[in-house]
C-alpha cells in the first residue's frame, strides 16, 4: 500500500473518531452537537438567549412552545451559514402552518443539515501495477441531518403555551458509515405583560444514534495496517438538557422597544468547561438584547459560551473568554431578513461566521399588522 493512500485512510479514521462512532453504547457529552448550535439570524444575534421569546418556525429548536405565537396562517423560513472558508455548511429550512386559530395551534416541519462535501477518497488512487490513476479518485460527503416535526398551542389560559418536537436524526459519512436516531424535546412559555418566561427539556427521553458501518475486507485490512481500529456497529446516547429562559420587553417610544433576555442551559453529564460547573450539573448562561424600531429595524447583541482556558504563555494561569454576537434585522410586511455576525465555534480564536436567515409570512390581507414581539 502506497504512503499517500495510507495517509488518506489515517485522516479518514480520525474523522470517524471525531464523529463519535466508536465503542459501545454510552453517553456522549457532545453527541449530536450540531443540533445545539441553533438556527435563525435573530437568535444568533442575541447569543441564543431566545428560549422565552422566539415566536416563529425557528422556535422548533429553541423552544417549540413558541410556535403558538406565530403571527401568520403559514410561515416559511430558511438559514445558511458557512465556516472555515466554506468547508462546513450549515443550513435550515422550515415551514409552519396554523391548525386552529382559536387555540393558536400550529404545526411545523423543519430540516437542519450540517455537512462537509467533496471529501477526496484516494483508496483506489493506485492501480494494481502501482501506477497512479487520478480517475480512480472519488468524493464523498460527511453530513448530519435533523428532521423536526413540531407542534405548539395555547393552553386554556392564554398566557401559557406548550409545544414539543419529535426529531429524527440521520448521520452519514459517505458510503462507509450511517446512523439513525430519535429524540424528543418539550417546552413551555409563559407571557405576562412585559415579562416572558420559558422552560425547555431537550432530549428528555435521551436521544440515541445507532451506527452501522460498511467496510469491505480490503478497507478493513488497510485500517488495521495503518494502526487504526475497525469500527463496529454501536449506539451513542445524548443525555437530557434543561433550558430555562426569561425576557423583559420595555417600551422605549411610540414605535420601539428594548428586549432583554437570558437563558441558562443545564447539562447533567459531568463537568463541562462552563461558567458554573459541578459533578451534578454544568450551567451555560447566555444573555442577549434586541432593539426594535417600528417592527422594521432590529439591532441585536449577545454573549455566550463563557469558558476558562489556559493562558498561552503561562499554563498555570487561566483566562475567561466570552463569545460575542451581533446582528441586525429588517422587517417588511411579509418578509423578515436577519443577519448575525458570530463565531459559533467552541474554541478560542475561531474566526467569525456570517449567518443569514429569511422568514416569510403568508398573511391574509385582514391579518396584516405588527408581530407579537
Amino acid at each position: 500500500m502506497k504512503g499517500s493512500s495510507r495517509y488518506s485512510w489515517i485522516l479518514f479514521a480520525c474523522f470517524l473518531l471525531h464523529q463519535q462512532a466508536w465503542g459501545q453504547a454510552e453517553f456522549r457529552k457532545y453527541s449530536n452537537n450540531f443540533l445545539s448550535i441553533g438556527v435563525g439570524g435573530r437568535a444568533h444575534g442575541m447569543g441564543g438567549a431566545v428560549g422565552a421569546t422566539e415566536s416563529d418556525i425557528f422556535s422548533s429548536q429553541w423552544n417549540p412552545a413558541g410556535l403558538a405565537r406565530t403571527n401568520a396562517p403559514m410561515q416559511v423560513s430558511a438559514m445558511h451559514a458557512e465556516w472555515f472558508a466554506g468547508v462546513v455548511n450549515y443550513d435550515f429550512i422550515g415551514v409552519a402552518k396554523r391548525f386552529n386559530e382559536e387555540k393558536r395551534a400550529y404545526g411545523g416541519l423543519s430540516v437542519v443539515r450540517m455537512g462537509i462535501d467533496n471529501i477526496p477518497n484516494t483508496i483506489n488512487l493506485f492501480d494494481p501495477d502501482g501506477s497512479i490513476n487520478y480517475d480512480n479518485i472519488s468524493s464523498f460527503s460527511a453530513a448530519d441531518y435533523g428532521f423536526f416535526l413540531s407542534y405548539g398551542r395555547m393552553l386554556g389560559n392564554s398566557n401559557w403555551d406548550v409545544g414539543g418536537s419529535v426529531k429524527i436524526i440521520h448521520r452519514r459519512v459517505g458510503p462507509f458509515a450511517t446512523a439513525w436516531g430519535f429524540g424528543l424535546d418539550i417546552g413551555v412559555q409563559y407571557h405576562k405583560d412585559k415579562w416572558h418566561f420559558g422552560v425547555m427539556g431537550r432530549d428528555i427521553t435521551t436521544t440515541f444514534n445507532a451506527w452501522s458501518f460498511s467496510f469491505t475486507e480490503d478497507e478493513k485490512r488497510i485500517l488495521q495496517e495503518t494502526g487504526n481500529l475497525v469500527p463496529k456497529s454501536s449506539t451513542e446516547l445524548t443525555s437530557p438538557t434543561l433550558i430555562t429562559a426569561m425576557g423583559y420587553q420595555a417600551t422605549t417610544g411610540a414605535n420601539s422597544y428594548l428586549l432583554l433576555a437570558a437563558d441558562l442551559h443545564f447539562t447533567f453529564d459531568g463537568k463541562r468547561n462552563t461558567l458554573i460547573s459541578s459533578d451534578l450539573t454544568s450551567v451555560d448562561p447566555r444573555i442577549g438584547a434586541e432593539y426594535s424600531f417600528n417592527e422594521r429595524l432590529f439591532v441585536r447583541a449577545g454573549l455566550g459560551n463563557i469558558q476558562q482556558v489556559q493562558d498561552d504563555l503561562n499554563p498555570d494561569k487561566e483566562n475567561t473568554i466570552v463569545q460575542p454576537h451581533f446582528g441586525i434585522g429588517l422587517g417588511f410586511v411579509r418578509l423578515r431578513i436577519d443577519y448575525a455576525l458570530t463565531n459559533v465555534g467552541d474554541t478560542e480564536g475561531t474566526s467569525f461566521s456570517h449567518i443569514f436567515s429569511l422568514l416569510l409570512n403568508f398573511h391574509k390581507k385582514e391579518e396584516l399588522g405588527p408581530s407579537n414581539f
